[in-house]
């Protein structure tokens, strides 16, 4: 009975934080319909410039702390050592304190040299200015969401993301619109064009650092629930030996600087993929505008639709570092080969559908979202959407092998798949001229060398690990082609019914859904074990009775 709960416990907190993703990534796909109406294509890859540069300094300075401090934190808590996991709490603390504020002066200070000849984004300054503050939040409120996770808790974190995308979204639309309209005046008195796009772009990531400021207000306020309940168990047990400060630190660094190191990696692809992109463009004559319209395109409609899906890989690896690394500090070999075989069908079971349905309905999306019928947008998602997949697997199987200790492999292979896909980015620039479409290309491949990379890998360091392929990979695709044809013949029949293509793509992929739901637990994809250990799970299953399917 305890392994049922602990397995379900598993699942559902992995599933809450996965929901809680999701929920922001289309809240954050909804607010960037009327931001995008309001900077246009133009502003979004200004936007675009700061926003990357700004989550690379995050990279460095404080993305890998809630991670860090969830691993360590759950692996104290493994060991029964629960004084050690509040010093190391307050240790992260005051590093994050630190090291976000230098990194916030730092941005603040060197934001136009950074956007202007790095980038080659002038423009994008002011953008950047206005987010520094931002980083110095964000790293505070990383080590309070991996202080929770460690704990075995999602929901503080899924709360406080939810929370921080809503006032985001809120800021984000109005500070834009207040800000481009000035951003016009300007124009006009100096008569230099683009003011209107870097000041409507600068609203644009105002939301950010309001959303940040938010979440944070939210987290704290939990803390202090949260306190009363578990402090007076730390207090009430028996004498513990308290690791020295200095040994903190050191085995913070330790854990935080490889975690740093993959992620930088895994993540600097799109810098510099910008960077590439942008100068190649430059020098193949085509003008600031024009490359920038190209990736706000690219950025802001192509990858702000793919990131919802794959944002259930990163909350299932956020879960999974944690149930794994528990595992590993008590050498449960059995638990740590179940936990990563589940995690991994469970994220197949999501994204794999996914990218086949934003395959099929790349135009009617983008047309129900932004009014946007360009065959370029629409080829983007419809051939890059594979991408999902892979990014998906890479992106968990880089948290599994963190979580069992490995945390140099990720950064090797990450340099590996990087060093591959900017030789491909340039081929397809320089070469083939493929504009936007060879940055899609190389990320796709760039996410297909880390999972082969990391799969074997994980072959080698996690004994007794083979994934199994029919319930993970092959019922879950044949299920997302059937669904395909039917999303893609009913969309066409209500379109040419009604002529409403808005409800044709609603009304298509929940039909599509339900199939597709219905197939997995028909032909064993899913499970009645899997259905009632998933949130809400007695009623799916109940729901599944009734259809006989079960």
């Amino acid at each position: 009975m305890g392994e049922k709960r602990k397995q379900s416990n598993f699942i559902v907190q992995g599933s809450v934080l996965a929901i809680a993703s999701i929920v922001v990534r289309i809240i954050g796909m909804i607010y960037r319909i009327p931001l995008t109406g309001i900077i246009g294509d133009v502003g979004n890859g200004v936007y675009s410039v700061a926003y990357e540069i700004y989550s690379i300094l995050l990279l460095l300075s404080s993305y890998s702390l809630p991670l860090a401090v969830s691993k360590l934190v759950s692996v104290l808590l493994a060991k029964g050592k629960k004084k050690n996991a509040q010093k190391y709490f307050r240790c992260a603390m005051l590093f994050a304190v630190v090291v976000g504020g230098l990194f916030a002066v730092f941005t603040w200070f060197f934001a136009g040299e950074i956007a202007g000849m790095l980038m080659k984004s002038p423009m994008s300054a002011i953008s950047l200015k206005v987010l520094a503050p931002a980083i110095f939040v964000v790293a505070v409120m990383g080590v309070l969401r991996g202080y929770f996770q460690g704990m075995g808790s999602m929901v503080p974190t899924a709360i406080s993301q939810v929370i921080e995308q809503i006032i985001n979204a809120i800021v984000s639309v109005w500070a834009a619109y207040v800000l481009f309209s000035y951003g016009e005046s300007v124009v006009k008195m100096t008569h230099s064009e683009g003011f209107e796009a870097a000041y409507g772009a600068a609203g644009g990531t105002m939301g950010t650092l309001f959303g940040a400021i938010a979440g944070l207000v939210t987290l704290v306020i939990l803390m202090v629930f949260f306190k009363n309940r578990f402090v007076p168990r730390v207090q009430g047990m028996r004498k513990e030996p308290v690791d020295r400060t200095g040994t903190v630190y050191k085995v913070l660094l330790a854990t935080i600087v490889p975690v740093i190191l993959s992620t930088a990696v895994y993540n600097i692809s799109s810098v510099l993929d910008q960077g590439v992109f942008n100068r190649m463009m430059s020098a193949q004559g085509k003008s600031v505008d024009e490359y920038n319209a190209l990736w706000g395109i690219f950025s802001g409609k192509y990858k702000l639709l793919t990131n919802v899906p794959i944002s259930v890989a990163s909350a299932m690896a956020a879960s999974t570092v944690i149930g794994v690394s528990a595992a590993y500090a008590v050498k449960d070999k059995r638990e740590i080969v179940r936990k990563t075989r589940i995690c991994i069908r469970f994220t197949m079971m999501i994204t794999i559908p996914c990218a086949v349905g934003l395959s099929v309905l790349a135009s009617p999306i983008l047309q129900m979202l932004w009014s946007d019928e360009r065959a370029l947008s629409a080829n983007l998602l419809r051939y890059g959407s594979v991408s999902v997949v892979l990014y998906a697997l890479s992106t968990l199987t880089n948290g599994i092998l963190q979580g069992v200790n490995r945390m140099k492999v990720p950064v090797k292979n990450a340099v590996i798949a990087l060093l591959s896909h900017l030789v491909v980015l340039v081929v397809c620039l320089k070469i083939f001229e493929l504009h936007v479409y060879g940055v899609v290309i190389a990320n796709i491949f760039f996410a297909f060398v880390m999972c082969v990379l990391n799969e074997r890998a994980m072959r080698r360091y996690i004994r007794g690990y083979r994934q199994e392929i029919v319930r993970t990979f092959i019922i879950p695709i044949i299920n997302s082609a059937i669904m395909g044809v039917l999303v893609y013949y009913v969309h066409k029949g209500i379109v040419f019914v009604s002529g409403k293509n808005g409800i044709g793509v609603l009304v298509s992929i929940a039909l599509g859904a339900m199939l597709y739901f219905i197939g997995m637990v028909y032909m064993g994809g899913i499970s009645e074990k899997d259905l009632r250990s998933m949130p809400k799970g007695q009623q799916i299953a109940r729901f599944a009775q009734r259809l006989g399917l079960l």
